[in-house]
């Protein structure tokens, strides 16, 4: 009988503490609960961290994080206005706002991903598709992404969530469609290359033309220059010749003598086959000298 009295007790204590359990949650600050009564969501929403009582059995709590989240999309393909097919890369920061919304149309995180991805790729495709690729490219993206927040955090609303930032974070052209820019960028900058060229050989030719007239005139100059300079000299030189042949005649005609001797007799050269003249007067021995 006390064996069975003593199992009883056991029994109900653990009764006890499993309905216990089931009746007591705790909230952490950055979540939210939405406690469901039978299938029945109730409101409000609760918010407030700390220990929390429901019915055990009948009632349960869903959380929901109260923090930022962020939904990286694949990239998309976006035709702009131009018709040019753009592959575009971004990703989206997101909140749950209200619970009960959230809970009564998405159910949970992996609900708002689906519902995000549709929401933001359709106003991606919507704002961009108003823009040339050029624009998009290499406009303010900044402004494209709050165009695109605005707008999708409009829808999202219904939904519980709001969407607090779009962001962009490339933009590239699809391998095809790339490959032919890039041929025709090629181009272009080869066709700039042999512009440049042209124009370059077209100032080294003026150049080269320019310094060869300059070479000509500063050629000239130097000749004139010398010219004048020996002019100078020789008459100079001549002046020197007048004033020493004045003084001793004689003597200068000697040192003349030497200088074409000196001259004439050059080393190994050849013989000189000639007639006796007054050029060897002074190698045809003293000359008596008149008193």
């Amino acid at each position: 009988m006390n064996k069975n009295l003593s199992l009883g007790l056991v029994l109900l204590g653990l009764a006890i503490l499993i309905t216990l359990s089931q009746g007591v949650y705790t909230l952490a600050q950055w979540r939210q609960a939405l406690v469901v009564q039978l299938g029945k969501p109730m409101e409000p929403a609760i918010s407030e961290p700390g220990l929390h009582f429901k019915i055990p059995f009948i009632q349960e709590v869903h959380f929901f994080d109260k923090r930022l989240l962020e939904f990286d999309q694949e990239p998309q393909e976006i035709l702009s206005e131009d018709k040019k097919n753009l592959k575009v890369d971004s990703y989206t920061r997101w909140r749950v706002v209200d619970p009960l919304k959230f809970y009564q149309t998405v159910r949970d995180e992996n609900g708002a991903a689906d519902r995000l991805n549709d929401i933001v790729y359709s106003n991606l495709r919507e704002v961009l598709g108003q823009f040339t690729m050029m624009e998009i490219v290499s406009g303010s993206r900044a402004d494209l992404s709050t165009r695109i927040r605005e707008q999708a955090n409009l829808q999202s609303t219904k939904y519980g969530i709001e969407i607090v930032d779009v962001r962009i974070k490339r933009t590239d052209l699809p391998a095809e469609n790339s490959k032919a820019v890039f041929r025709r960028m090629q181009t272009e900058r080869e066709r700039q290359a042999k512009q440049y060229r042209a124009e370059g050989e077209e100032e080294a030719v003026k150049t080269r033309s320019k310094a060869a007239r300059e070479r000509e005139v500063l050629l000239a100059e130097a000749y004139k220059s010398a010219q004048e300079i020996r002019g100078a000299g020789d008459a100079e030189a001549t002046k020197v010749y007048a004033d020493a042949y004045r003084q001793d005649p004689g003597f200068f005609e000697f040192t003349r003598t030497l200088e074409a001797y000196d001259k004439a007799f050059v080393k190994d050269s050849a013989t000189i086959v000639m007639e006796p003249s007054g050029f060897f007067r002074y190698l045809q021995g003293p000359t008596p000298v008149s008193r």
